[in-house]
């Protein structure tokens, strides 16, 4: 994720922060400032939310080592001011996987909360339940509630909390995936519009939350909608064949030419002129943003992308798909074992074949039956 960076390794799974998340911090900070607390209750303030954001860290482990143990590997967990985003290179297709998978999350927080409960037993003479302002004085029992209030969070049936994961998954077991996560996603969004409504009348911050919820729940349906389109689909059935490469060594006014001419907006590069392997992609984005310095002398090989790698035809296109988006290509050259480039996929054209496919469905399903 941009903006983000990496602090620590655990179980071999980098920890990134966003920065946002230094902006709550500051917030926090500012606010017990603001209040009258001074400089102790403010660096209490963000100690208290580096400590609860640990256990979001642990959270998100908890789905982690549980994935590993069904082969699924994440990637990354990266700290958000809404909580943790772990990252992983696949959604389990079997029920049982996915419902074990989610509520390891929840359950690393019941074990952090018992842990805690546990200890504030075992100091009667620190924590007094019987003390209407423990939760103000004591850094523990209010770790103790935030862990709580987590577990509740997160087990509300709407994506993208486990909660949701876990309706669609008990709903999978009867019904087909595609089905299951948008009967899943309707509720999740229904949900959200009750939390917004709440929200009005009561509490501002319950609006934020259904705006999170209502997006992340129809991503999730318009995800795995799309995944079923390019299920066992090859990148050959997708790729444009009728395009123009450039040569590292052209002039970018030579790419200018090829863009006004016709409707290609994304050019593989060439190391020479004898069919070499292409080296990277020239985007759109990228010839603008060169032609900003108002010189069109500078060759192409200067300001093609070279991480965007190639594609072949034979390769599933929801895997190749899901490297273009991580990788922030919007296109990648399509290349044969003896024929050199014979297409090129781009998510515009990946986006136009998904469109295509989903209305080629739907006309299937409503098909008068002679």
């Amino acid at each position: 994720m941009r903006w983000s960076w990496k602090v620590a390794t655990i179980a071999g799974i980098p920890i990134r922060i966003h920065a946002t998340f230094f902006l709550l911090l500051v917030w926090i900070a500012w606010q017990s400032a603001a209040g009258g607390g001074g400089l102790r209750q403010a660096l209490g303030g963000a100690g208290f939310i580096l400590a609860a954001f640990a256990c979001i860290v642990l959270h998100e482990l908890g789905h982690a080592l549980m994935g590993r143990r069904f082969g699924v590997v994440t990637k990354d967990i990266t700290l958000l001011p809404i909580g943790g985003l772990a990252r992983l290179d696949r959604i389990p297709r079997r029920p049982p996987e996915e419902v074990a998978i989610a509520l390891a999350g929840p359950a690393v927080n019941v074990a952090i909360a018992a842990v805690l409960l546990l200890f504030m037993h075992l100091s009667p003479g620190v924590y007094d339940f019987g003390d209407p302002l423990l939760y103000q004085r004591s850094f523990v029992a209010p770790l103790f509630v935030w862990n709580l209030l987590v577990t509740a969070f997160n087990l509300i049936p709407a994506f993208p909390m486990d909660g949701g994961r876990v309706l669609r998954a008990l709903l999978a077991m009867r019904l087909d995936y595609v089905r299951a996560t948008r009967i899943a996603a309707n509720v999740g969004q229904g949900i959200a519009l009750l939390f917004a409504v709440l929200g009005v009348l009561w509490n501002p911050m319950l609006i934020l939350i259904a705006f999170f919820v209502f997006l992340g729940a129809g991503a999730e349906s318009s995800f795995v909608q799309m995944r079923s389109v390019f299920d066992g689909v090859p990148v050959s059935r997708a790729m444009i064949r009728d395009f123009r490469a450039l040569e590292a060594s052209d002039p970018i006014s030579k790419a200018v030419e090829l863009l006004l001419d016709g409707h290609q907006q994304d050019f593989p590069v060439l190391a020479g002129p004898n069919g070499d392997p292409p080296i990277g992609i020239l985007t759109r984005s990228d010839l603008l943003k060169s032609l900003a310095g108002g010189r069109t002398d500078i060759r192409v090989g200067d300001v093609a992308r070279t991480p965007c790698g190639v594609a072949g035809p034979n390769e599933m296109l929801e895997q190749v798909f899901q490297r273009m988006q991580e990788s922030g290509c919007n296109a990648v050259p399509v290349v044969e074992p003896g024929r050199g480039i014979v297409g090129m996929l781009t998510l515009e054209n990946v986006g136009e074949y998904a469109m295509v496919q989903a209305a080629l469905h739907r006309a299937a399903k409503v098909a008068p039956i002679v």
